[in-house]
């Protein structure tokens, strides 16, 4: 980066120390920690297959969130980009100030609205009828979450340094106990005792069309549910119903664009690996693609899965759209509502 840059720089970290302060404790204690191994070994710039030194991961923790401690009630800064200041929510025109610099940025909300922040490399550019797409790959300022893939409004922002970290998570994750499951059938293909690097390499090109496939899915359905879809949200507390809300929303993106497309694709690690990160709410509300995800791994038949694709997005469409009849008619009161309602309608 340019030394001009460097203001630019110090103020997205600090958005992101900021954001870590007021919501990494959302973690579970085993979750945080691996995490944050990973966060260390980012900043300090060791190799995946490099064994990290505890006594200073250790220290390192500790002056982290004393150093969260003093800032978690601070408000996130502006951008200063080429004598201007911009708003850090305001992806649009801070990008069109840093694209031409070879950079790339994302400022939005995540998961129960938490706020993401990163600064990377931009690798390449796509521009299709209904999505713009930034690829980004070394990143030189990010959070503790760094999701590899968000789309806001009809952009998508793919991360490849932070998809290929979080696939090293979960791989290590794995290794704790090494269970025959999703996660370990999509990573027997790729030699990692031998070469972690290029390994990891493969797993990342591989995943990256699994990942821009969900993204994609997430802005279909927020063309066909609408701008009230997000109001809702935002109405709600961080709550059970809140989880449940969103992972019909994902359901729905998965049953638009991410399940065709890893079953086009033919690839099975990839949709083990699609098996291997849905999250337990998920599962619970859609049952039936866990049968047929076991149906496949012991019978072989993929069309278990395939049969499922069209009937669910149908159901995840009516039921999103029941939801919203509920949110209007019950605008203050709708959250226990919206819960029973996603209960009943398991699939």
């Amino acid at each position: 980066m340019h030394d001009n840059l460097q203001p630019l720089l110090t103020a997205v970290q600090r958005n992101c120390h900021i954001a870590d302060a007021r919501y990494a404790g959302d973690y579970t204690l085993c979750v945080y920690l691996l995490k944050m191994r990973e966060y260390f070994r980012w900043e300090k710039g060791y190799a995946f297959q490099d064994k990290l030194p505890e006594g200073d991961v250790g220290d390192w923790l500790r002056e982290r969130e004393n150093f969260w401690q003093t800032i978690e009630d601070e408000s996130f800064t502006t951008l200063p980009v080429d004598g201007n200041c911009f708003d850090p929510f305001d992806n649009e025109a801070v990008n069109a100030a840093l694209n031409p610099h070879g950079l790339v940025y994302s400022g939005g909300l995540g998961n129960q609205c938490t706020p993401h922040f990163f600064l990377g490399r931009l690798d390449h550019q796509e521009r299709q009828p209904e999505f713009t797409v930034f690829v980004s790959e070394n990143e030189y300022a990010r959070d503790l979450t760094a999701p590899p893939a968000m789309a806001l409004d009809n952009t998508i922002f793919v991360r490849r340094e932070s998809l290929r970290r979080m696939i090293w998570e979960k791989i290590e994750e794995w290794r704790w106990h090494k269970k025959d499951n999703a996660m370990g059938r999509a990573i027997r293909d790729f030699d990692f005792a031998s070469n972690t690097e290029t390994a990891l390499g493969h797993m990342t090109d591989m995943l990256f069309d699994s990942v821009l496939l969900h993204e994609k899915g997430e802005v279909l359905a927020g063309k066909l549910l609408g701008p009230e879809w997000e109001q809702m949200l935002a109405s709600l507390p961080r709550s059970k119903s809140e989880i449940m809300i969103r992972a019909v929303r994902d359901l729905l993106a998965d049953s638009l664009t991410t399940l065709p497309g890893l079953l086009a694709s033919g690839s099975d690690a990839s949709l083990h690996f699609f098996f291997a990160n849905l999250t337990n709410t998920r599962k619970y509300l859609f049952p039936a693609i866990m049968h047929g995800y076991e149906t496949w791994v012991s019978q072989g038949r993929r069309a278990a899965i395939a049969e499922l694709v069209s009937a669910s997005e149908a159901h995840w469409s009516a039921l999103a759209s029941q939801m919203l009849e509920i949110y209007r008619a019950n605008p203050d009161d709708f959250a226990d509502r919206l819960q029973t309602l996603v209960e009943n309608n398991k699939f």
